[in-house]
């Protein structure tokens, strides 16, 4: 079977790989579609590591449901494509994502597990769900980056008349956007280096405003609006000049809610988190049970993340996907790969 792969920095190779083989344990699946993440763009700037195939969200088809006695061939799933190991406290208390086996041996972020940029991978049974027959298949390949957008706004504790800044209009910025507006925030702001992304915030109504975080004249024009500072501040960027945005744009004891991740150091003036007693939390993944409750909200029709997919293509497409996310002038946010097309 065909698999994008990481070959160098910026660069995949389409090439031949093995279908995973039944073990009675493992749930097989072939893929119908997979979503390209930010973490993975990491991958593909870094180039590491080299012959990893990517792909963590996805909906997939039952070919082989393993030791899951309750699903059967044809059923149609996604997964938590994380690896915890299920004993430590973490684990117990329904908090996976703390787990430090989490990320050992995740689906499409590991080696040896294999993700959705190919025809078909193997899933640890317990991390498998099945999908209602109302939610459709790009709606399953959205679940996992809705729960990380989910547990982001889950930490901020946003309360009804908030004023809240997502930082970066990435997927993950948008579906936080749109969360904090169900959690009653009363002005949804997006800051953003990419015009086209700024203005599709506002376009989706996830945003009530976009701020041009390139503009010399920025943090003046957020002041001009907000003159008190956000009560809270998502940041979806994970870059020493985001932070530092933060730390001046939030509110004295306000909350900032680290969900970029930066593959460098970041700097910043600890000086103001002190004297303005702010809170400030990583957020990382999700618990299983926000996983759930994504499903069920768009089973229900609470959320449409419909609107976020920009464009299904199909595996020989990759690396042109990538390139087109990462253009900074694109006002692309969600870019599916479909194997099969």
């Amino acid at each position: 079977m065909k698999a994008a792969i990481l070959e160098d920095i910026k660069k995949f190779k389409i090439a031949d790989v093995d279908a995973p083989k039944p073990d009675n344990n493992k749930v097989i699946i072939d893929i119908i579609k997979t979503g390209i993440c930010g973490s993975d763009i990491h991958n593909w700037d870094a180039g590491e590591p080299k012959g990893l195939i990517m792909g963590h969200e996805f909906t997939g088809k039952v070919v082989n449901p393993g030791s899951r006695t309750d699903l059967k061939i044809g059923d149609r799933v996604t997964a938590l494509p994380i690896s915890p190991c299920g004993n430590c406290e973490a684990c117990e208390t329904g908090n996976p994502q703390y787990c430090s086996e989490t990320w050992t041996h995740a689906i499409g972020l590991s080696l040896d597990n294999p993700g959705g940029l190919t025809s078909t991978i193997a899933i640890r049974p317990d991390m498998v769900l099945k999908l209602p027959d109302n939610v459709t298949d790009e709606e399953g390949a959205m679940v996992e980056p809705t729960a990380v957008g989910l547990h982001a706004v889950h930490l901020a504790d946003i309360r009804v008349g908030d004023k809240v800044l997502i930082v970066g209009g990435g997927i993950i910025g948008l579906v936080s956007a749109m969360f904090a507006k169900l959690e009653g925030a009363e002005f949804v702001a997006v800051s953003e280096t990419n015009e086209a992304r700024g203005k599709k915030s506002v376009k989706l109504n996830v945003a009530d405003d976009w701020f041009n975080a390139k503009d010399e004249n920025f943090l003046n024009n957020i002041f001009t609006k907000i003159p008190n500072g956000f009560d809270v501040v998502i940041d979806c960027s994970g870059t020493t000049k985001a932070v530092e945005s933060e730390l001046m744009t939030v509110k004295p004891g306000g909350t900032i809610i680290l969900v970029g991740v930066s593959p460098k150091p970041i700097e910043f003036a600890s000086v103001i988190a002190v004297m303005k007693e702010l809170t400030i939390k990583g957020a990382i993944a999700y618990t299983k049970e926000e996983f759930k409750n994504c499903i069920s909200l768009m089973a229900n029709k609470k959320i449409d993340v419909m609107k976020f997919v920009d464009d299904i293509v199909p595996l020989e497409e990759t690396q042109k996907a990538y390139e087109r996310l990462t253009s900074g002038t694109d006002d692309a946010v969600k870019i599916m790969i479909d194997p099969k097309k």
